[in-house]
Formats: structure tokens, sequence, C-alpha cells
């Protein structure tokens, strides 16, 4: 894994790009310097730092500098100033072969054209940046099969691209990506020039083998429902400028300014947000060794008409109702688990537009659940403010 900073990058395009710079650090806008030199500001001033094994997606129009700030981070693009920094180590200062040596061992990238050569098979293409690490055939054929089965290309190993739908195309060159096992991997409107059906699958894809990928990954898009998706955490450009940087929640719920007001403002957040977001603490709880009128009591003393049923460590053992335990009450029964209800659970991570046929349907609170502890609790009414 590698923690990546970006501090104070400015990448200008022309022939005096320092009298440029020294404009930009008089005040100047990236208009005022295109007006007084004709030199163009790609990126300007940029900050921040990614975690390991982070996605973090770079966001903005055409133009705003995404993509050249994603190759000033492998210095594809060389900056101007600034520095960025990959496991303590500033790589604008390396000399050409230390650069080439961290680029082959540290990045893998998967750009939004497919890129593959057309008279090689899948398998070829696959294993095409391994050629450089001195590997025995056997050991790259090997590694190659490990990647395209991890993208679902299993059996497609003879195949040429053209054989290949575009999706299965740009599994190949994420495959390719992942062969040379890269700690970081940069991925270029990589599902951009994908049918949208297409492009949910290779998100969901990337999704799912992400947790066993232990990568940090920088993903460029201009979508922001890709962005809110896919994003740990999301840095929305503006002419060379990054204008808010923050989690899917923040980016939804704190616009910074009304560019990104704009942007967010057409979001389906019952796509964008998961039962984590909109999940609450529950007012209180029963515990198993509880008889029916401590369950009754606590209830009353909330003006809730049901409660869930936990075991010491917060173990979800079902729901008891007001009615259920005031009936067996008047009937001398002790024993609260006679009345136990199982009830639908949600895991954290469940997307809330698959929440609401289950939250319709149910006149109790919706349990989130994780491993089968009770993490929180979701109400008609939560979902109601979060949509809004």
């Amino acid at each position: 894994m590698s923690s990546i900073e970006v501090k104070n990058v400015v990448k200008i395009f022309g022939d005096d790009e320092q009298k440029a710079l020294k404009l930009l650090k008089e005040g100047n806008t990236k208009e005022d310097v295109l007006e007084k030199t004709g030199m163009t500001v790609g990126v300007n001033n940029v900050s921040f730092k990614i975690k390991d094994n982070e996605i973090f997606v770079i966001m903005g129009l055409s133009g705003s500098g995404k993509s050249t700030l994603l190759r000033c981070i492998n210095k594809l693009i060389k900056p101007t100033s600034g520095a960025i920094i990959i496991d303590d180590k500033d790589i604008t200062k390396l000399d050409k072969k230390e650069l080439r040596e961290l680029r082959r061992k540290k990045f893998g990238m998967v750009f939004q054209s497919f890129s593959l050569f057309p008279f090689k098979t899948v398998l070829e293409n696959t294993q095409f940046g391994l050629e450089l690490l001195d590997l025995e055939k056997e050991d790259m054929e090997e590694r190659a099969k490990e990647s395209l089965e991890k993208v679902g290309l299993e059996g497609w190993e003879d195949k040429y691209p053209d054989e290949l739908s575009g999706g299965m195309q740009q599994r190949v060159g994420l495959a390719r990506a992942l062969c040379i096992d890269p700690d970081i991997l940069l991925m270029d409107e990589p599902f951009s020039a994908l049918d949208p059906l297409i492009k949910k699958d290779m998100q969901d894809l990337l999704l799912e083998i992400y947790d066993d990928l232990d990568k940090t990954i920088i993903f460029i898009t201009h979508d922001l429902d890709e962005a809110l998706r896919l994003g740990d955490n999301i840095a929305i450009m503006k002419d060379g400028e990054i204008v808010q940087i923050g989690t899917s929640e923040e980016i939804l719920t704190n616009s910074k300014n009304d560019y990104v007001e704009e942007f967010v403002k057409n979001v389906n957040r019952a796509q964008v947000l998961s039962a984590k977001d909109i999940m609450v603490r529950a007012l209180e709880l029963a515990y198993e060794v509880d008889g029916p009128n401590t369950a009754r009591y606590k209830m009353n003393k909330n003006g809730i008409s049901s409660i869930f049923v936990v075991g010491k460590k917060r173990e979800l053992k079902g729901l008891v109702t007001i009615e259920d335990v005031t009936r067996i009450l008047e009937e001398g029964e002790t024993d609260l688990s006679t009345v136990l209800k199982q009830t639908t659970t949600v895991g954290p991570d469940t997307p809330l537009n698959e929440i609401f046929e289950d939250i319709s349907k149910m006149d109790t609170p919706l349990p989130v659940v994780e491993d089968g502890y009770l993490r929180g609790i979701i109400v008609k009414a939560t979902v109601l403010a979060n949509l809004s």
C-alpha cells in the first residue's frame, strides 16, 4: 500500500512557465495569465492527501484539470512547481532512472480508451506490462490468467480484441493494470465510453474486487453519480483548482459554493446514500435477560410501540411489541422470548433505493445489522428526511 500527498502542485503549459507562475503567485487568475502570456494554467496550487487503500475520486467538467493532475501524480506530466510525496519520497526530484523504476513498481494505469494491441490475444495484452519485469514466460502467463479471472474473463485468453465487447475490452485493460500488482492504480475516466448498463457493471466489478486488491486507487470522472458511488473521498475541480474535498455525504449535504451546489442538485440521493448514512441510534434496547415488565417499562418511558432485543454484545435477537408484551403479562407469562419476533434486516452498505420496499411494508423500524450485531435502526421519517 502507498500513501500519497500532493502539495501546492501547479502545472502551466507554455514557453515560459516561471513567468506565468510568478503571475499566479501575485494573485492573477487563470484567465489573467492566459491573457497576459498566452500560457494555460492546467493545475493551480492543488494540495490533498490520499490514505492507504482508499478510492480517491477526482471529478470535474472537461477542461477542469483533472486528467492533467492525474498525470502529474506519476510525473507523466512534470509539474511546474510543488511536491508529490509517495511513501515519504518526493517524486518530482527523482531522475529518469529512479522515476522509471518507481512507475514500474508503484503504478498501474487504466485509460478511457482501451489501448489494446489488436494483433495480440487477450492473454498477450494482459501480460504486456510484465514483459518489462524479466519474468519467465510461464510466470507471466500464470499472473495474467489470475488477473483475467479476477475481472471475469477466464476462458477468453485466446480471443482477440475485435472479438470482445467494449465492456470486455475494458476488463482486459483493468486486468493488464492489475497484472503487474501495482500499489497505486490510476484510472482516467475508464468507464466513460461504455454504455450505461455496462458502465454500472464495471463499477460493480471494481467495487467487488477492491476489497481484495489492497491498493490505493485514484479515479478520474466527470460523472457525479459515479464519483459518489465509488469514492471514499471526492475532490471536485474547476479551472485547475480543487473547490471541495469530502465524502459523498459531505459533498451532498454541505456544498461549499454555487459551483458544487449546481453539481449535486439533480443527484438521485436514493442511489447514493446507504443504510449507514441514514440509520440512527435506537432510543432504547431490551436485553435477552430482561423480562416483559422491563421491556414494557422501557417502551412506555420512551414512547415507542416496539423494541429490539439484543444479547450482551448487541447481537440482534429479534423484536417485541407493546401489544404482545402486555398480553403475556396479563396471562402471567414471564419469558420474553415467547413473543420474540424475527424481522427483516439490512446491512450498513445497502443502498437506500433497495430499502424502500422493506421499510414501506413494516410498522416497526428496520434494523441495520453487521455480522449479526445491531448497528442502528432506520425509521420511515429518516428516509423521507434524507431524500429531501
